[in-house]
């Protein structure tokens, strides 16, 4: 167990931030697989932009890697324009 304040508080924060990250990643690949299983291509253009900014977002507040994030971006364009 933690001796100092410092170190106490800091667990409360680090407990409360992954609460927080789990719950915004989750959320996340939520939106992802809902855009994945769509299958009308005007829907999915339509989610495309909220989902990106949602990935963007995660990114930039580091709960997932940049790199993570323009892959799925990549990789959801690629399956929004294939749809026909």
């Amino acid at each position: 167990m933690a001796n100092h304040k410092s170190s106490l508080k800091r667990i409360r924060q680090e407990e409360k931030r992954k609460l927080h990250n789990r719950y915004y990643g989750k959320t996340m690949r939520n939106a992802v697989r809902k855009l994945r299983a769509t299958t009308d291509k005007a829907e999915a253009a339509a989610m495309y932009p909220g989902v990106t900014k949602m990935l963007d977002k995660l990114a930039k507040t580091n709960v997932i890697h940049k790199n993570k994030a323009n892959n799925l971006k990549s990789k959801l364009a690629l399956y929004i324009n294939k749809l026909g």
